[in-house]
């Protein structure tokens, strides 16, 4: 992968059995036939429609239940932070709502942190190879997070940070803590076991732990939070 992109879990995704069914959604027609054309043949993923704007996004989700929705932010009619709020807010019996992979042009804009606060697993560079959006698609479909450090970094350091009390630090624990400081770093799970010389489980265990305490939807956004309140410093390596 690109020397900034760490997909967590990547290692973990496979590409057998059913092939992910994708939405992408971008209001440039030109970059979204693209995608479109470019991922449809790439191993395991199966493009299944296409939105010009968050309104379609959203209606289109629904109705074709894709496992992915790759999101661009910049949409008219309804952006895609407000698309991707209201695709995670499915009400409580309804079906699973698909992981969205926010696909942008600048890594540094202020919208794809956003994106990521309201529960998107990741996002992916317009710039990019197509096997590498396509195996961020892949990891996202399998519950695992697409994480981008340096450039999150980048993005957060760009922007106000939030109060202290953004984060409960007292509820976690110490291991926790270390736990969510390499979670930001981009390592796996397997990653994080091995670095604390722990049990996969073990990890699994306090990863669940500090999404549930940060009331975080996914670990992007629990490491977005990270770097929001201080705990995770923008420069930060681990």
């Amino acid at each position: 992968m690109h020397s900034d992109v760490t997909p967590s879990g990547a290692g973990e995704s496979a590409t057998t059995g059913a092939p992910v069914t994708l939405l992408i959604a971008d209001d440039d027609e030109v970059t979204r036939s693209g995608l479109r054309t470019l991922l449809a043949v790439q191993p395991g993923i199966a493009v299944v429609g296409e939105a010009a704007d968050g309104v379609a996004a959203v209606e289109q989700a629904r109705r074709l239940r894709p496992d992915v929705v790759l999101m661009d932010v910049r949409m008219p009619r309804l952006n895609g932070i407000e698309a991707t709020r209201q695709l995670l807010a499915e009400p409580a019996g309804s079906a699973e709502p698909p992981k969205v992979v926010v696909i942008t042009t600048f890594e540094n804009d202020g919208y794809v942190t956003a994106a990521l606060s309201a529960g998107a697993s990741g996002f992916v560079l317009k710039r990019l190879p197509v096997r590498q959006i396509a195996e961020a698609v892949r990891v996202a479909a399998a519950g695992e997070a697409i994480l981008f450090p340096a450039a999150l970094r980048r993005m957060v350091a760009a922007r106000p940070l939030g109060s202290a009390e953004a984060l409960p630090r007292a509820a976690l624990t110490g291991r926790e803590e270390e736990v969510l400081r390499l979670m930001a770093t981009g390592l796996s799970n397997p990653e994080i076991a091995e670095s604390l010389t722990v049990s996969l489980e073990t990890v699994k265990t306090h990863v669940g732990n500090v999404l549930t305490k940060l009331g975080a939807q996914n670990r992007t956004h629990a490491v977005v939070i990270a770097y929001e309140s201080g705990l995770v410093v923008p420069g930060f390596t681990g």
